[in-house]
């Protein structure tokens, strides 16, 4: 793996955002872009040694702080807005020939919910969904099941065993018989008990494409 790039900003209707580049080796399999939770940026634990491990497998990762976080802003805008500053960076990767090979969306909790509902505007082949927050805590009847029921290419779900948005159980009773596998690691919401395993299953997942 080559020593991470230094990141630039992307500039989008809300303002920058910031994307911070792992490459590989070599030509890279595909592209994996995630996005960052609402409570944390791309620093978080999981994403970094996740942008490790998938570098190492020969993935191009791009982790992008949203134009909120390079605000400096403590809470996240409306769903709406947040898919509109994302969809806003995509495009101009695009432009810049950045994604190359498959292109796998994905993020930690409110960043997989805007790869979910991204994904097929965006003609991705896959969403990584880390730490699905499939309900506020102790709100189960305010499902986000659709989110990941609409997804509509291979989706893989990894969960904490004790997340209390969803456990793993929950995840995969949610998507109801739609694509998607769900894989249940060791911890709650933050994923920090375990991240090797949380980057496994990720790698794991990853080669299909």
């Amino acid at each position: 793996m080559t020593p991470a790039v230094g990141p630039r900003e992307v500039g989008t209707p809300l303002g920058p955002a910031r994307v911070h580049r792992d490459e590989p080796d070599h030509d890279p399999r595909g592209t994996l872009v995630l996005g960052s939770g609402a409570g944390g940026g791309v620093a978080a634990a999981d994403l970094t040694a996740l942008a490790a491990g998938a570098a190492a497998a020969g993935w191009r990762v791009l982790r992008v702080d949203q134009p909120w976080r390079v605000a400096g802003k403590r809470i996240a805008p409306a769903p709406p807005r947040l898919d509109e500053g994302w969809t806003a960076v995509l495009a101009g990767l695009r432009a810049d020939g950045d994604l190359a090979g498959a292109l796998v969306l994905g993020g930690r909790s409110a960043g997989a919910r805007v790869a979910c509902r991204t994904a097929a505007e965006q003609c991705a082949d896959g969403v990584l969904a880390l730490a699905f927050p499939l309900h506020p805590p102790g709100r189960p009847e305010k499902s986000r099941a659709g989110e990941l029921r609409g997804v509509g290419v291979p989706l893989l779900v990894v969960q904490g065993e004790r997340d209390a948005f969803g456990r793993p159980g929950e995840v995969t009773a949610a998507l109801g018989g739609h694509p998607g596998e769900v894989r249940a690691v060791p911890g709650d919401h933050a994923l920090t008990r375990d991240v090797a395993a949380v980057v496994a299953a990720a790698v794991d997942w990853l080669p299909r494409f």
